[in-house]
């Protein structure tokens, strides 16, 4: 089942810089020759200050009830289609006033109406599970289309989900690959992850290795777990970038932490061999059990023979580390 993706209300921008497999030195900044100095202008006369938002910043501050009371006031005074969708929120999630469903669709369809994007986001997203409103695929298909088609970044990786199922419109790859790396440029770990995914197997774009393992580097660096998995994987054994098996641990760990019982088994695989980070059995032991009992599908006999033959007192403590660690 795709399971479509629905961020906290309002779109944020997220600005950062990966280097995957690879490291920059530092070099001093060149001095360019200056002109000579202009004669100066007059001042321009100041710009109008737009006034502030404080319907947003009372919700940003968890003071709902006063974001309530704000967003009111601005729609009221001037008809602030932002504000409707912050009322549509907290209807929705009942922030400082009753939960109302039904009365958030409402919201979100009067500021959808008036061109806001993140209205219609939402709409798409109470489409798909049928809150305030009739569950409805084709219709949230048709919302996430006209928010993506105003650079909403989660309405793009959505639509890109929709063309790849193939139940609303015909299974499109390519589409759903160009819609990924427009969310994927836009910095969505959640895109570049399964962006990364099509570029590697071949799938509605050219098949190529490197730009997979970079893809798939951006979205593990901003703690995408699956990501941070397939990455190890793709580090450790050297599919489209360097081979390493002591970096690829480190990302295994990293995943392991996260509950990923494939990562969880790799990095059990890792510390029974010491291929990659110090040999540790009680380690490598507690995690395999863990990955058992978080789901693992695949039985590995290896190290179902590895645990199986640890002395007592070593698979006990193994067992007592993964009891603690699947208690928390």
């Amino acid at each position: 089942m795709i399971r479509f993706a629905s961020p906290a209300w309002r779109d944020t921008a997220r600005a950062a810089v990966f280097f995957v497999g690879a490291s920059l030195l530092a070099m001093p900044a060149p001095v360019f020759a200056q002109a000579p100095a202009a004669p100066q202008a007059p001042a321009a006369a100041p710009k109008p200050q737009t006034p502030p938002d404080l319907a947003y910043a009372a919700f940003q501050r968890g003071y709902f009830r006063t974001a309530f009371n704000e967003a009111t006031k601005r729609v009221v005074q001037t008809q602030d289609t932002a504000a409707m969708t912050l009322l549509g929120e907290l209807y929705l999630n009942g922030l400082g006033v009753g939960q109302d469903p039904k009365k958030a669709a409402d919201w979100y369809t009067i500021a959808a109406g008036r061109g806001d994007r993140q209205a219609m986001f939402a709409l798409g997203m109470l489409s798909i599970e049928g809150r305030g409103m009739p569950k409805d695929r084709v219709a949230a298909a048709k919302w996430f289309e006209k928010a993506a088609a105003l650079g909403h970044v989660m309405a793009a990786y959505n639509l890109g989900l929709v063309y790849l199922e193939g139940e609303v419109y015909p299974q499109d790859f390519t589409k759903a690959a160009e819609l990924f790396k427009t969310a994927a440029t836009s910095d969505n770990p959640d895109a570049q992850y399964a962006f990364a995914v099509q570029v590697r197997e071949g799938r509605g774009v050219p098949k190529d290795p490197i730009l997979a393992a970079m893809w798939m580097g951006r979205a593990a660096a901003q703690g995408n777990p699956v990501a941070e998995t397939e990455y190890a994987i793709m580090i450790y054994n050297g599919d489209g970038v360097a081979k390493n098996e002591s970096i690829a641990a480190e990302w295994f760990k990293r995943a392991a932490q996260k509950n990923q019982p494939i990562a969880q088994n790799r990095l059990a695989r890792i510390l029974a061999t010491g291929r990659g980070a110090p040999k540790d059995e009680v380690e490598a032991a507690k995690w395999y059990l863990i990955s058992k009992a978080l789901g693992l599908k695949e039985k590995d006999e290896f190290l179902e023979d590895f645990v199986n033959k640890l002395d007592k007192p070593k698979r006990d403590e193994a067992e007592i580390r993964a009891r603690k660690w699947v208690g928390r």
